[in-house]
């Protein structure tokens, strides 16, 4: 009998079960909106207060000191610092292929057009410290920004009960090249990166997850700054063929599903004994999992499998209908396949791609859409860090052989107002 996840006919699952959302819907709209405001007008002194009420400890000094940096990474393994610098060149690689080009078009009559990018002066990451570290974000999240040419990056995150800021986490901005760090978590950090207090400047740009309280401040701020995409619980859909390993595929589940009861853990398959296989070894695997009652909660909640005809254009209508974060095609041949995906976060080829090798050491960016929102957005990449303006030179010569053309445009608008900047360039304005 399976009891740990639901086996379900995928031709007979409605749409809107495979695609509904997920998380907390709890409203937490007014309280963020009151410790935003709180911080806009006190500052450092309603930092200090939230972080006592929110984290358990009073801070003198919000800045995390060069000392508190050194002591941190003595704490550190020094074989864990090489896998973090080992990561951090491949994340680097990858993402050095993503710089931007300045471009210009020249045209008749000297005529000059282009475009130039800049990066974002000033980011903010927020770095979450709740039931699990992730330095692995720091790394995802700063690399593209340093790459990208940000003058200042600054981090934030919770400080725990002792007042000091976990060591892994100052590790990987230690890698990632960042000093600038403060002790602050929430909603209320958010707000500080969005507004400025005495201790902390504002920010232009603010990345990074968070709970529901951090993500409802960030869509509060947005448009005060700019945010990234506000990150929903984490996702993975396995599309799997009948030469697979139960045990492989139950262990990329839980990989996903130990994040939070949230998470969803999605395997699609034409085989139903392979189904069942996989059903049974996540109750054998869980037994043995630290996090099994959060991964547990997340298969019971919002995991599946489909049972299809068994083809790959039906799986893959399916992927492409759920858009998932992390799509793993566990198939012969799967390069063959990655242009029939249309919608995806990040796409795992082959038996030998696992999610978790994207979360830590390949370099492609492991911020990624969720929540289906791969429909219509990208993993986090240098492009978020930068801005572009373009530009426009025309001679008289080449304004004189146009005008008519934008003072009929203009006319036929309605807006005289546009047709008179034209013409009173050359004596037609009446």
């Amino acid at each position: 009998m399976d009891t740990v996840i639901r086996i379900l006919n995928a031709a007979e699952t409605e749409p809107a079960e495979l695609t509904k959302p997920r998380g907390s819907h709890k409203d937490v709209s007014k309280v963020v909106r009151e410790i935003l405001e709180t911080v806009r007008t006190e500052g450092d002194s309603a930092l200090i207060r939230l972080t006592e009420r929110y984290d358990g400890v009073r801070l003198d000094d919000l800045s995390v000191t060069q000392e508190e940096m050194e002591k941190g990474l003595a704490g550190v393994d020094a074989d864990f610092l090489k896998v973090l610098e080992t990561a951090a060149g491949n994340i680097s690689r990858y993402h050095e292929q993503q710089r931007r080009q300045n471009y210009t078009l020249t045209g008749e009559n000297g005529v000059v057009l282009g475009k130039v990018y800049r990066p974002v002066e000033r980011v903010g990451m927020y770095v979450p410290n709740g039931t699990a570290a992730y330095p692995s974000t720091v790394l995802m999240d700063l690399i593209p920004a340093r790459i990208a040419g940000c003058e200042e990056i600054i981090m934030v995150t919770p400080p725990g009960r002792d007042g000091t800021v976990n060591p892994t986490i100052l590790a990987a901005a230690h890698v990632a090249g960042i000093t600038r760090i403060f002790k602050v978590g929430g909603a209320q950090a958010i707000a500080a990166l969005a507004y400025g207090t005495e201790s902390i400047p504002r920010v232009y740009k603010i990345i990074g997850p968070g709970n529901a309280y951090v993500a409802e401040a960030k869509k509060q701020v947005h448009g005060i700054v700019s945010t990234d995409t506000v990150a929903g619980p984490s996702e993975i859909l396995i599309i799997a063929d009948d030469n697979n390993d139960p045990r492989v595929l139950a262990a990329d589940m839980l990989a996903q599903a130990e994040h939070d009861p949230d998470a969803s853990a999605m395997l699609i398959t034409g085989s139903e004994q392979l189904a069942h296989q996989v059903s049974s070894e996540l109750t054998k695997q869980l037994a043995v999992l630290p996090r099994r009652e959060i991964a547990a909660a997340s298969l019971r909640n919002n995991g599946m499998i489909l049972l299809t005809d068994g083809s790959m254009d039906t799986a893959l209508d399916l992927a492409n209908l759920i858009a998932p974060e992390h799509l793993e095609l566990c198939v012969d041949d799967p390069l063959q396949y990655l242009g029939r995906v249309r919608n995806a976060g990040s796409i795992f080829l082959g038996r030998f791609s696992p999610e978790p090798l994207g979360d830590y050491m390949a370099g492609p960016n492991h911020t990624l859409p969720t929540g289906g929102s791969a429909r219509f957005s990208s993993p986090l990449s240098v492009d978020d860090f930068l801005t572009a303006s373009q530009f426009t030179y025309y001679t008289e010569e080449a304004l004189r052989a146009i005008a008519p053309s934008i003072v009929r445009f203009a006319e036929e608008e309605g807006l005289q107002g546009h047709a008179r900047s034209i013409l009173s360039r050359f004596g037609g304005m009446k």
